[in-house]
Formats: C-alpha cells, sequence, structure tokens
C-alpha cells in the first residue's frame, strides 16, 4: 500500500513539474515541446508523449485568454459583428480577429493533413534528441538575424496581410518538436519589422486557436482511452501550466519592452551545440551520462535565464 501511494505520488509531482516546464518554455521562443522530450530523459523517466504534452498546453492556452481577457472580449465580439458590417479592418479588434483567424489557417492545414497521411508522426525521428538539437540551433540563428535584419518600426496599426500570412505560414513549423511556436512567430514578426513588444503580443494571441484546439483534441482522446485515476494527472499538468504560462507571459512582455532576444539565442545554441556534441561524440553508457551532465547545466542555466529577465 505505501508503495503504491509513493507511485501515485511521483506521477502527479511528474505531471505537475512538467506543466511548470510547459508554461515557461510555451511563451520563451526556446520551444516547450523540445523541452518536455529532453528533460524527463534528464531525469530517467519516460517520455510523456505526445498526447500529454498536447493536453497540458490547454493550461497556457487558458493563461493567454485570461491574461488578454478584456481584449479577447473585444475580439470575439468584433468577429462576430464582421457578419453584419462585412468589413475585417474596421478597427483594431476587428482587424486582430482577422489577423487571429487568417494565421491560424496554415497550421490548421498541416496538422490535419499529418493526422491524415502521416498517423505514425509521433513515432517518427523528428521527436528524436537529434532532430530536436539540429532544429535548436536553426531556431537560435533565425532568430539571431531577425534582431540583426528586422527594423522594428511597425507598430499594431502598420501591420498588413502580407505580414500575418507570413507569420502564419512560420506558425505551422511549430508542429515539428524544438521549432518553438512563439519563437518562430516571433522570428517571423521580427523579421517583418515589427517592434519587439507588438510582435510577442500577436504572437501570443495568434497562437490561441492552434493551441487550444491541440490541446482539446489530445485531451479527449486520452478521456476515451483512460480511467478516471489516470486522467487527473493530466489535469495536475494543466492547473501547473496555467499558472506558469501567466508568470511567463507577464515576464516576458516586460523583458521585451526594454531588451532583445539575443539571451534565447545563445540558451537554444549551446542547448542544441551541446546535445549534438554528446550524440556525435561520446558513446555507449559515456552517452547518457554526457547527455545528463549536459541536460542538467542547461536546465541551470534556464533557471538563471528565468531570475535574470525577472
Amino acid at each position: 500500500m505505501p508503495e503504491e501511494i509513493s507511485h501515485y505520488v511521483f506521477i502527479y509531482f511528474k505531471s505537475f513539474f512538467l506543466g511548470i516546464i510547459q508554461g515557461l518554455t510555451e511563451f520563451f521562443p526556446i520551444s516547450s515541446t523540445a523541452h518536455l522530450k529532453v528533460l524527463p530523459y534528464l531525469f530517467g523517466w519516460n517520455d510523456p508523449g505526445v498526447s500529454f504534452s498536447a493536453s497540458i498546453q490547454l493550461g497556457s492556452a487558458v493563461a493567454i485568454i485570461y491574461y488578454f481577457r478584456n481584449q479577447i472580449i473585444l475580439i470575439i465580439d468584433s468577429f462576430f459583428s464582421i457578419f453584419n458590417h462585412h468589413n475585417f479592418f474596421k478597427d483594431e479588434n476587428t482587424r486582430l480577429s482577422t489577423y487571429i483567424f487568417i494565421a491560424s489557417i496554415p497550421i490548421f492545414t498541416l496538422g490535419l493533413l499529418i493526422k491524415v497521411y502521416w498517423p505514425n508522426y509521433s513515432d517518427s525521428n523528428f521527436r528524436g534528441l537529434f532532430s530536436i538539437a539540429l532544429t535548436s540551433i536553426f531556431m537560435a540563428v533565425l532568430l539571431a538575424l531577425s534582431e540583426v535584419y528586422g527594423n522594428r518600426k511597425k507598430i499594431f496599426r502598420d501591420i498588413n496581410i502580407k505580414d500575418v500570412i507570413f507569420l502564419g505560414l512560420a506558425q505551422s513549423l511549430a508542429i515539428f518538436p524544438g521549432v518553438s511556436r512563439s519563437g518562430i512567430t516571433l522570428t517571423a514578426a521580427l523579421f517583418s519589422g515589427i517592434e519587439r513588444k507588438t510582435a510577442a503580443r500577436l504572437s501570443f494571441l495568434v497562437g490561441i486557436p492552434a493551441i487550444s484546439l491541440s490541446g482539446l483534441v489530445e485531451l479527449v482522446t486520452l478521456f476515451r482511452t483512460l480511467s478516471i485515476i489516470d486522467i487527473l494527472p493530466v489535469i495536475v499538468g494543466i492547473i501547473s501550466s496555467f499558472f506558469s504560462s501567466i508568470f511567463a507571459i507577464d515576464l516576458f512582455l516586460k523583458f521585451l519592452a526594454k531588451n532583445n532576444t539575443f539571451v534565447f539565442v545563445y540558451y537554444r545554441l549551446a542547448f542544441g551545440v551541446f546535445i549534438l556534441s554528446a550524440l556525435l561524440f561520446v558513446n555507449g553508457l559515456r552517452k547518457h551520462i554526457a547527455l545528463r551532465i549536459i541536460l542538467s547545466f542547461d536546465l541551470l542555466i534556464f533557471l538563471r535565464i528565468v531570475s535574470i529577465i525577472e
């Protein structure tokens, strides 16, 4: 009996911890999916799987809705008013509702195509450490280039349809682990010349449909396949994800008001290079030891970054 209790305590703790990681990494441009894949490896835990990882994103989706609740009420009202006045760009909130709709089309389309034509995608090499490491390095370089070449002069009223389509196409790449949905949309917005805080705000808002739908689909799947007892840890993960997401959204927006994103560029480069080095140059048991040492340092660096930007 005590062993059974300790087993459930461990499961709830793991779900709580992974929810915290989901919330923090969803809104920093460093990929929540990659960290939910990599950090369990550090602690010797099993891969939580696509369904669990996607389900706890619901906490992040609810957090965005709560954080921007006043504006979202206006956005929803503006969206339905479009059917009356047939003007997609009447005011700021109407434009934003239109932008969210347009930017969501590519990721929904690609997600549906993968679901239909690549049913074993979740078990593919795209979710492996090697792929995540390469993607992290590539995304770090892209974010750095967007900082260097983006003029960051546009505020919300200057954003056009071309910018939104580009952002939506970029967001669709977030289906692949290691890309970071917030990271790729922020990068696209910076390349389009949008100033940082507006870029981050737009990135968070356009992500609501994709994060919500993905989380709901996987949560419904879990409800159909698991017992209530087994679902409860997922609920714990969603709740902890909600609170850490609120913290991360507020922290990141305040940080971008005064700073650039190079601290995240350096982090993603280190994250990718360290993992790649261990995979390529260390063999056997030493590879697992090296990876865990590297990931331990990575976790400490990440916590240090959070303390710095706070």
